[in-house]
């Protein structure tokens, strides 16, 4: 699973740490000082906890043989986001952590040490725009993503199709092959986990202007035709309302969806590059090809290609308070440029100048430009707050959920009067925030 941008969850952590940093360092913003000796051991904070006794010690293996009389201890975190910013505001989370997105970023430089001016480090690395503040950064991609959909190809190509589909038209026929000729359910929702849904949202990239982030807020009406909640979340509808997902929405299961899409029970679904190694995991585990799971972009051209957002997944950072900060500076610089979690993971490389993994750069060959889209600046933070007064949880799942309600028959209305409400209360909510 990755990064759930849980909103509400955000709001009231924020609120926790802006209340709580007592245990934290300053917040100046000069150099840090990483000078010393690189001994001695450090504690590391992961997300991964399947990892964490497998692969990531045999990374601390070839650190500590780099650097002998270190030692790299790693804490498993099952529930990352809520456990570690409540570390946070204790002052005591390790030496090395992902940053969690429950801290602002004006509030970086409490917690962490920064690493490098983004002038110094651009260069060097992608997507080091993420976690920065005053022109500081405060946390390393551990690898990208990009965004598009899962694939069983070996379904599509017994529905007749082996090239990804240029238009939500091709797509829904293609769907409709799958269900016409093949057993497979053409489309997984994952309803019933919810943050699946969220994915329709991490499409931007299709309308190919690098400005998007910007230029989205000044919008009162994104779901009017042409535009791209429109298109993207109007696909979500007329899979629904077609018929070519799931029966029972209700019955969804995430965990229970990796096997059925390894193995061609199911044929599709909008996710993030992320899935891809979990998904052929999941064949291998259950004695199908992993070489069946694809990653296809969304079914969007302009101007004659594919777009593809890339953004990095968590990032990590030096904490503020570590007691052995050139060593954990060394391992930091040591994970994301030799360790090979990235390559490991199907992941882009954070280090400018690594190939793209082979998943990746298969999907790059399907004729996809790959982006990288800034946060607004001028309108920065009045998307949230949009999203906060619409009550439209534009990243979340509970209105897409009514969506699919609604697609299926489970609750009334369709598709233009949904988004004629939608529109509505977006666009009150866009007048009071962009006064």
């Amino acid at each position: 699973m990755p990064i759930i941008r849980n909103l509400l969850a955000i709001a009231v952590a924020t609120t926790l740490l802006a209340g709580c940093t007592g245990g934290a360092g300053d917040d100046s913003t000069g150099p840090a000082d990483f000078a010393g000796d690189i001994t001695g051991e450090i504690t590391v904070l992961t997300n991964r906890t399947d990892l964490a006794t497998t692969t990531l010690p045999e990374y601390a293996r070839k650190f500590t043989a780099e650097h002998p009389g270190t030692k790299v201890s790693f804490e498993p975190v099952t529930d990352y986001e809520g456990d570690v910013t409540t570390q946070l505001s204790s002052g005591d989370y390790g030496d090395v952590l992902l940053v969690p997105n429950t801290v602002p970023v004006d509030q970086l430089a409490q917690f962490f040490e920064p690493l490098g001016s983004v002038e110094e480090l651009r260069p060097k690395y992608r997507f080091i725009d993420e976690k920065a503040y005053g022109g500081q950064v405060y946390g390393l991609s551990i690898g990208g993503v990009a965004q598009g959909m899962v694939v069983n190809k070996r379904v599509w190509a017994q529905a007749g199709v082996t090239a990804p589909p240029k238009t939500p038209e091709e797509f829904l026929t293609g769907l409709r092959a799958i269900k016409s000729k093949t057993g497979a359910v053409p489309y997984y929702t994952n309803y019933k986990d919810g943050w699946p849904l969220s994915f329709f949202n991490s499409q931007r990239a299709i309308v190919n202007d690098p400005q998007i982030n910007e230029k989205f807020p000044a919008d009162p009406s994104p779901w009017q035709p042409g535009k791209i909640q429109y298109t993207t979340d109007g696909l979500l509808f007329d899979i629904v309302h077609q018929g070519l997902s799931e029966k029972d929405p209700l019955t969804t299961n995430w965990e229970g969806s990796k096997p059925m899409i390894a193995t061609g029970k199911v044929a599709t679904m909008v996710l993030g590059s992320w899935a891809v190694p979990q998904l052929r995991d999941a064949a291998k585990a259950a004695g199908a090809n992993p070489d069946d799971i694809a990653f296809w972009p969304f079914p969007v051209q302009t101007g004659g290609r594919f777009h593809s957002r890339i953004e990095g997944d968590y990032k990590a950072g030096v904490s503020k308070n570590s007691k052995n900060k050139a060593t954990a500076k060394a391992w930091l610089d040591f994970f994301v440029n030799e360790s090979g979690f990235a390559q490991d993971q199907q992941a882009i490389p954070p280090a400018t100048g690594q190939p793209l993994p082979p998943a990746l750069q298969a999907f790059q060959d399907t004729g996809v430009d790959l982006m990288e889209i800034p946060a607004a600046t001028t309108n920065a933070g009045r998307e949230d707050q949009i999203i906060k007064e619409s009550e439209i949880d534009l990243a979340g799942n509970i209105y897409r959920q009514k969506l699919v309600d609604i697609a299926r028959g489970a609750a009334k209305g369709d598709k233009e009067s949904y988004f004629a409400d939608l529109n509505g209360r977006w666009g009150k909510a866009q007048a009071a925030v962009m006064k």
